[in-house]
């Protein structure tokens, strides 16, 4: 009799993990249930109530906790990946044209500690002149009231951040004017309608996202899978057996990009991007594991301990089950 473990992953339903989702990839031994749940939710649930045995979760919070109770590791298995200057938003009246105007101003972010942040504060310090503690922040729920932090934790001395009213929106105080700016990984939806009183601070995000990468090879990770510490200390080959399954979902998606027979997609251009995409950032461009992402990894993890969240500096190395990080030969 083939006995499998049932286990439960709370991930969105990407297309590099459909085939997880639809059953046509089983990883071994595991009797695989998958929760298509909208990222805030799972990262919710799993931080406060570790409802799940494996989860997706924002590679911040996944930081936070290792220096907590640690009641996480995670896969070298990135679901979620995205060049964040898209995501600066600002207040058309507020007279912000360049990065470097951002100093001073009052910037609205979902959480200080959230990873599209952490990235969009640390790419602006690095290489447009805004230092983190230069920025006065409010946080709060992007289209609904009463987001707070999901984990708790103390902000640098020198940094101001401060939650909004508990009857507002980010979204709202951006078009008002009450904030000058916004970091969001989700499109506020005043942007989206064509609302007059809100921009992108970057006229053309995907040319400064494509400069960027040029310039230091970094795709950002915003997302790692983690797996309940008790689930892997009682079996630690769920760790590889999953490693696995998330590997051939992902490499099956890339075979499904390429078809050309017909668009699975609604993008009619859709092999245009695909092809200049592969020029500019080579053939694989979104891979897993630790081997081709380290820089991606560390950069992020020094923002990370810059910003007051990391209690150290860690290597990425540090991140991952030693199981996802070697394999055999044959």
């Amino acid at each position: 009799m083939n006995v499998r473990i049932p286990l439960t992953l709370a991930c969105w339903d990407y297309d590099r993990t459909e085939p997880l989702r639809d059953g046509r990839i089983r990883p071994d031994g595991i009797d695989l249930t998958y929760l298509a749940l909208p990222v805030e939710e799972t990262f919710f649930r799993m931080a406060r109530f570790q409802e799940f045995e494996a989860a997706e979760m924002s590679l911040s919070s996944y930081v936070l906790t290792l220096f907590r109770d640690a009641p996480f590791v995670a896969l070298p298995v990135f679901p979620s990946r995205a060049f964040r200057h898209n995501g600066i938003y600002v207040h058309t009246g507020s007279g912000i044209q360049r990065p470097e105007d951002l100093t001073g101003r009052i910037v609205g972010v979902p959480e200080y500690q959230v990873t599209a942040a952490v990235w969009i504060r640390g790419t602006l310090a690095e290489h447009h002149g805004v230092p983190v503690e230069s920025v006065r922040y409010r946080t709060g729920g992007l289209h609904e009231v009463g987001r707070v932090e999901k984990l708790r934790f103390d902000p640098p001395a020198n940094v101001e951040v401060t939650p909004i009213p508990s009857d507002r929106t980010l979204a709202e105080m951006l078009v008002s004017g009450e904030i000058d700016a916004l970091y969001s990984p989700r499109t506020p939806q005043a942007y989206a309608q064509g609302r007059p009183e809100v921009r992108r601070l970057f006229a053309d995000p995907a040319a400064a996202e494509a400069d960027y990468f040029t310039r230091t090879g970094i795709f950002p990770v915003m997302h790692v899978v983690v797996v309940r510490r008790d689930v892997y200390e009682q079996r630690p080959w769920v760790a590889r057996s999953l490693y696995t399954a998330f590997e051939q979902a992902r490499l099956e998606t890339v075979r499904r990009m390429e078809e050309t027979a017909a668009s699975r997609y609604m993008l009619p251009w859709l092999y245009a991007e695909v092809e200049r995409t592969r020029r500019l950032m080579g053939g694989d461009f979104w891979t897993y594991g630790l081997d081709g992402n380290e820089t991606a990894l560390r950069t992020f993890l020094r923002y990370s301990c810059e910003q007051g969240l990391a209690g150290r500096l860690l290597d990425p190395a540090e991140l991952f089950v030693p199981e996802t990080l070697e394999s055999h030969a044959v």
